[in-house]
């Protein structure tokens, strides 16, 4: 590698230690890695804003920023404050089924939407859940993402990477439905025992919160009907739209800030009120990170340490299967799995084109790869949007989730999430292909 390489690599490993250790804000953390890459010539300013491989991914954002306009102006007609009363009497005040149903809940929708929407949708519901029963939050808002994550695996819009991959080879919606989404229902029921053991200490029942919540109606929480119907309307189309964006020829980002603007012209409000919700800093944090990934990308770095796995198992598919679940998933917990995925879906596809082409066979090296990056992205508080996104929410209501907090759980599902993932794919594609 060259000195500028090197370089690069040093900056992005002494961010991450600062975004781990919290030593610096997150924020800063990453918004500082960006500028010295820019500095030591690592990337440039085309590569940085313009560069759909090695710069800021631009869809995310503006999908983020249209999702959290559309979330705003919902919780302004007191639906959060509704869905939070509703699940609470549903489960009887009982923490853990109430984690139930918001884990359903969300991996359900995350599979739909997409995992960033849904988390963005669940968290002020959450929040609101949390304090009428009095428990805490964290590990309600680190289930989410952690089921999030596995639920958006099931679908092609599910999560960001799996566009990627379908785009480059060339995957269906019921591709991914057929061939993921049975291992991801099996992960999730897997995953709600593994909450019972691992949130074990926040399911404290107080039977007086609970009876207190049980009296409340909660038609009584709709604040602005109207609004509500409209915002209704607006996430309906938008959902529509997402399922069938690539009928529609439109981008998620695009469906998403187009929903987002319009929902905030019909709403009447006061726009400097709801852009005051929107999560600045994290869309700040993505951008760093973008940036930072992006000039690993440009200096060769990336690409070195693919190639040097291809060549490591390149003729044995099995070996190729497994390099790439177990790879992906330590790679998508060091950075965001979308620019990781961005970055590996050529070799992915080199490699399945000297096993034998579209095949069956060589199809599994996608959902190995699919299944490595959207798990392993819930390793860390940074390996996927969803998770940063949650981290961000909790911030601004006070309640702030440190990344280790968040790491000491992830670290533990992405294991067993993905040791359940090998005797799926051997199962499936080898012993019975």
């Amino acid at each position: 590698m060259t000195i500028t390489a090197w370089l690069a690599v040093a900056v992005f490993v002494v961010a991450y230690v600062f975004i781990a250790t919290e030593k610096i804000h997150r924020v800063t953390a990453a918004l500082g890695g960006a500028v010295l890459m820019l500095l030591i010539g690592a990337t440039d300013a085309h590569n940085a804003f313009f560069s759909e491989e090695a710069g800021i991914d631009w869809h995310v954002i503006f999908l983020l920023l249209g999702m959290m306009l559309i979330v705003s102006v919902l919780k302004r007609t007191g639906v959060f404050e509704y869905v939070a009363i509703w699940s609470v009497k549903r489960a009887r005040g009982h923490p853990f089924r109430v984690m139930v149903i918001l884990v359903v809940v969300t991996a359900l929708a995350s599979a739909v939407l997409d995992n960033v929407t849904t988390v963005l949708l669940i968290a002020p519901v959450t929040l609101l859940v949390c304090d009428r029963l009095g428990v805490p939050v964290a590990p309600f808002l680190i289930a989410e993402a952690l089921a999030s994550n596995i639920g958006g695996t099931a679908t092609l819009v599910g999560d960001p990477p799996n566009i990627i991959i379908a785009s480059r080879a060339g995957l269906s919606y019921n591709d991914f439905l057929v061939h993921l989404a049975p291992i991801v229902a099996l992960l999730l029921v897997v995953f709600i025992g593994l909450c019972r053991w691992l949130f074990r200490a926040a399911f404290t029942y107080d039977r007086e919160r609970a009876a207190e919540v049980m009296l409340l109606n909660e038609r009584d929480a709709i604040q602005d009907r109207r609004l509500l119907i409209v915002s209704g309307v607006v996430l309906i189309a938008v959902t529509i739209a997402f399922v069938l964006h690539t009928v529609l020829h439109l981008e998620p980002s695009v469906v998403a800030i187009v929903g987002g603007l319009v929902l905030l012209a019909a709403s009447r409000l006061d726009t400097t009120d709801v852009a005051k919700d929107v999560e600045w800093p994290t869309l700040a944090f993505f951008a760093g990170l973008f940036v930072m990934v992006g000039a690993l990308v440009s200096t060769g770095v990336i690409a070195q340490i693919g190639d040097a796995a291809a060549s490591a198992v390149e003729g044995r598919l099995w070996f190729a299967t497994m390099g790439l679940l177990w790879g992906s998933a330590v790679l998508s917990a060091l950075v965001d799995n979308i620019p990781y995925v961005a970055t590996m879906s050529p070799i992915v596809a080199q490699l399945v084109e000297a096993s034998g082409g579209s095949g069956t066979g060589p199809h599994v090296l996608w959902w190995a790869l699919a299944l490595g990056a959207d798990l392993g992205g819930n390793a860390t508080a940074v390996g996927a949007s969803a998770n940063v996104v949650i981290l961000g929410v909790a911030e601004r209501a006070g309640r702030r989730i440190s990344f280790w907090q968040f790491t000491k759980y992830g670290l533990i599902v992405t294991v067993v999430t993905i040791a359940l993932c090998v005797p799926y794919l051997w199962l499936r594609y080898f012993a019975f292909a």
